[in-house]
């Protein structure tokens, strides 16, 4: 029988995260989730299984590098390789600029970018032994239009953008898409374009795009 294709979210919740969840396990992936409160994750996983869907849970927090490996080992050990990775954690605060500080400033950083650079580093080795791999991102327009009173989510959606596309300047000569998909409004079930399962959608059809036609940053 053959296996079925994984794909790996970091960054797990009720929103984008379970947009895209329900959408690739309706193609018949299996599901793994990551994120750091482990209520959470049960609950999401008994929502998943209630459609039919295979899913797992890790618990990491993105913003503590032995933690999120830890995670990933272990997901390696019970499920394998990882063929589409999410990374679609963030910190959501309301601060203004001049009331940030040093630590606060550096831990966010470290969900918001520093955290994605170490996920691609543990599903890469398979990824490039395949030769083939999907690496998706949840971006904010807030890395293009800042806002002062969520100062800090601006500038790691700024550096996320870059780091994507570095990435992607590295990765996509191997075959492996790196992408983004900017999103340019508040996600809410209620919303026509902005809820989660529009967003499933777009993370769908970036997922299912042929290599001549891969995209690096979608605004949406």
């Amino acid at each position: 029988m053959e296996k079925k294709k994984l794909i790996t979210i970091v960054g797990m919740g009720p929103g984008n995260g379970m947009g895209i969840a329900q959408r690739f396990g309706k193609e018949g992936f299996s599901v793994a989730m990551i994120s750091r409160n482990e209520e959470k994750l049960q609950k999401l996983q008994g929502e998943l299984i209630s459609k039919g869907i295979n899913a797992h849970y890790f618990v990491g927090d993105a913003s503590i590098e032995k933690s999120l490996k830890k995670a990933f080992q272990q997901l390696k050990v019970k499920l394998g390789s990882t063929d589409v990775l999410i990374y679609n954690a963030a910190r959501l605060k309301m601060r203004n600029i001049l009331e940030e500080r040093f630590e606060s400033l550096v831990t966010d950083f470290k969900v918001n970018v520093a955290g994605l650079l170490v996920a691609v580093q543990e599903v890469l080795p398979s990824m490039l032994k395949k030769n083939e791999g999907t690496i998706l991102v949840t971006g904010g327009h807030l890395g293009i239009e800042p806002h002062k009173e969520f100062a800090s989510l601006s500038i790691g959606k700024g550096a996320l953008t870059n780091l994507v596309k570095v990435l992607a300047a590295e990765l996509t000569p191997k075959n492996i898409h790196v992408g983004s998909l900017i999103i340019c409004g508040i996600i809410s079930p209620e919303n026509e374009k902005y809820n989660p399962t529009a967003i499933g959608e777009q993370f769908w059809k970036l997922y299912t795009q042929k290599k001549e036609e891969f995209e690096v940053e979608i605004l949406y």
